[in-house]
């Protein structure tokens, strides 16, 4: 897992199918079980991975030393945006939820301004966030065929982006010194308990579809463990300006996804949301730099 592209393009295609297995399995399972469960199976994997490879003395004192920071991050990173995009996506197509997801990097970069001292605005890159965030009002605007509900489990969405955002700017603030794979597993653990009572009393009273099990396990695991250790270990050998750009790649496995297993259509307007988002990332990240425009100046 040293390459870069690979592990890029399998991150991608991980994290993307994350939003299929989701529409599959909440037709059977109410957002909060599923997410309770999602995160708890994903903790049990991470901290015998976390066990593993810390041994259990060392593991148990990082954990310890870091639960504040996890039980923040459970929060920013997964109980309320897994919630949130769980909710949305009994209202929305699974490609148009992984659309709007991909404006984390906007709701970053706003959020960094406010509570990061040394981001600045520049003009392009406030011509970066004013272009992502009219692509996302373009998304959420879209009527595909749920009406009112539609719009409001898009803007789930939208909110769930802003946790994560949230999540981000916390980890760049407070979070230094602790292990990625202590914090995942530790933020996942919390994650699933915060979730677990409103979880119990939205247990199914019917047994779940095959189909429903199988994505949730497929969420848990490679959805969210593996995509985890994944996650950090490209944090560890390229970094996060490296890493960003699986944020291009995701929405594009989410679309084909739907389109090819569920029959979801993609529209002109989704598209053009994509490009208006996508563009606004470049922009706003500095990955994209506009040409500079010679100014003559005349003596007198």
């Amino acid at each position: 897992m040293n390459r870069y592209a690979p592990m890029l393009f399998l991150l991608a295609a991980v994290w993307g199918a994350s939003y299929l297995f989701i529409k599959v399995a909440v037709d059977d399972i109410a957002p909060a079980p599923m997410m309770s469960a999602r995160t708890l199976l994903a903790a049990a994997v991470l901290l015998s991975y976390v066990v593993w490879r810390f041994g259990r003395e060392r593991a148990v004192a990082e954990l310890r030393s870091a639960w504040r920071n996890c039980l923040v991050l459970g929060v920013l990173n997964a109980a309320l945006p897994f919630w949130l995009i769980a909710w949305g996506e009994q209202h929305i197509d699974s490609g148009l939820a992984a659309v709007v997801q991909a404006s984390v990097p906007i709701f970053n970069a706003l959020l960094a301004l406010r509570f990061l001292p040394h981001e600045r605005l520049t003009g392009v890159r406030a011509l970066g966030l004013a272009t992502g965030i009219v692509g996302v009002a373009l998304v959420t605007g879209i009527h595909p065929g749920g009406g009112w509900f539609a719009i409001a489990g898009a803007l789930a969405v939208v909110a769930s982006s802003l946790a994560y955002a949230g999540g981000g700017v916390y980890g760049q603030k407070a979070v230094s010194g602790t292990p990625g794979p202590v914090l995942a597993a530790g933020s996942m653990l919390a994650g699933g308990l915060v979730l677990l009572p409103l979880a119990l009393f939205q247990l199914p009273r019917e047994t779940p579809s095959l189909e429903a099990i199988g994505s949730l396990l497929a969420l848990s695991l490679a959805g969210t463990a593996l995509a985890q250790l994944i996650l950090f270990r490209m944090l560890a050998l390229h970094g996060a300006a490296r890493l960003v750009l699986v944020t291009y790649l995701m929405p594009g496995f989410a679309l084909v996804y739907g389109a090819l297993i569920l029959d979801e259509a993609i529209t002109v307007a989704t598209i053009g949301g994509l490009a208006l988002i996508l563009g606004g990332v470049a922009l706003a990240s500095g990955m994209l730099r506009l040409p500079r425009r010679a100014v003559a100046t005349a003596r007198p």
